[in-house]
């Protein structure tokens, strides 16, 4: 295994993590022995970088997590989230204002059943909260001991050296992938000359750059992918065109289209880390073998150029939910 510090931090984590939030019904129903078994094979693997929230099934994704590494605490990275929530009308909302950070952390402590949190995230930047408000709510619980290191996810570069300004960030979450890269090329250069890490969640695309999603069919009727443009019938055809050009180079480079994705992150930087996420053992392999694939700059390049930034067809998420992110 390969591993990658995080910045202004002492963790050192695997090059691939793991997501965990398709354990918790986002991708159709989960089964949480299967999800378990996982998450102990990614720990023999040495992927002990596992990403979880408080938003993930709305709880049920940490108190899983909590029971498969039991036993196992002192192996494991523990992530996790904040921020997102419902209203008592079951709207989806966001709520980053100081008293609910401390809410927030002590439920997903008690959640995981540790007594302290490795990477805590504000999941969306709540735009009437100033983040410096929140982020120093956040800086409170690592003065009290219950967070080690903290970062935002889907915050906009201003927002990011606003956030910094008031304590160092390890890392930044967004997704990143070939085919949805434009905000995170934009991110990057602010990150970089902060020493801040980029984390890379969706870096298949939501499946797309797996090769496994040939037509609609290949998408379950409860799978929340339904709702995601990328993935209905005005842009099916389009995305589908550009997986198969990363397929040919897969080929010629003897692994399989996610493994050449991964690697073409992988190459980008040692502060990259991506965490494909997953609930199935066989696609936890496959991703780690990604490792063994290497790519020099002509390569990257090659694969750059077979899905232009901005080229993949739909937003990355539903209208409204686009309103949350890169902010």
């Amino acid at each position: 295994m390969e591993y990658r510090t995080l910045g202004h931090s002492s963790l050192s984590v695997p090059a691939i993590g793991l997501g965990c939030m398709s354990m918790s019904g986002t991708y159709g129903k989960g089964d949480d022995a299967q999800s378990i078994e996982v998450v102990h094979r990614a720990l023999d693997l040495g992927v002990n970088f596992l990403d979880s929230s408080d938003m993930y099934g709305f709880g049920h994704n940490e108190e899983l997590l909590g029971r498969a590494i039991r036993g196992r605490r002192n192996q494991v990275v523990v992530t996790t989230k904040f921020g997102q929530v419902r209203t008592p009308e079951g709207r989806a909302s966001v709520n980053g204002r100081p008293e609910y950070v401390v809410e927030a952390c002590d439920a997903s402590l008690k959640r995981l059943g540790v007594d302290v949190i490795d990477l805590y995230y504000q999941h969306r930047v709540d735009p009437t909260v100033p983040i410096e408000d929140t982020v120093g709510a956040m800086k409170r619980l690592i003065e009290r001991g219950k967070v080690r290191y903290i970062g935002l996810c889907e915050a906009a570069p201003a927002t990011v050296r606003r956030a910094h300004g008031v304590h160092p960030l390890s890392v930044v979450q967004s997704e990143y992938s070939l085919l949805y890269r434009v905000e995170a090329e934009a991110t990057l250069p602010t990150l970089r000359e902060l020493g801040i890490s980029f984390v890379a969640y969706s870096p298949l695309g939501r499946s797309w750059l797996s090769g496994k999603v040939q037509s609609l069919v290949d998408i379950p009727a409860d799978d929340r992918r339904r709702d995601h443009p990328r993935f209905q019938e005005a842009n099916f055809a389009k995305n589908l065109e550009l997986v198969k050009r990363i397929e040919t180079i897969a080929k010629e480079k003897g692994c399989t289209p996610a493994q050449l994705a991964l690697a073409w992150l992988l190459a980008l930087g040692q502060d990259i880390v991506p965490i494909p996420g997953t609930k199935r053992r066989e696609r936890l392999e496959e991703n780690v073998q990604a490792l063994g694939v290497r790519l020099d700059a002509r390569d990257s390049e090659r694969i750059a150029a077979a899905i232009p930034a901005g080229a993949a067809s739909g937003t990355r998420y539903p209208e409204a939910q686009m309103k949350g992110v890169h902010i």
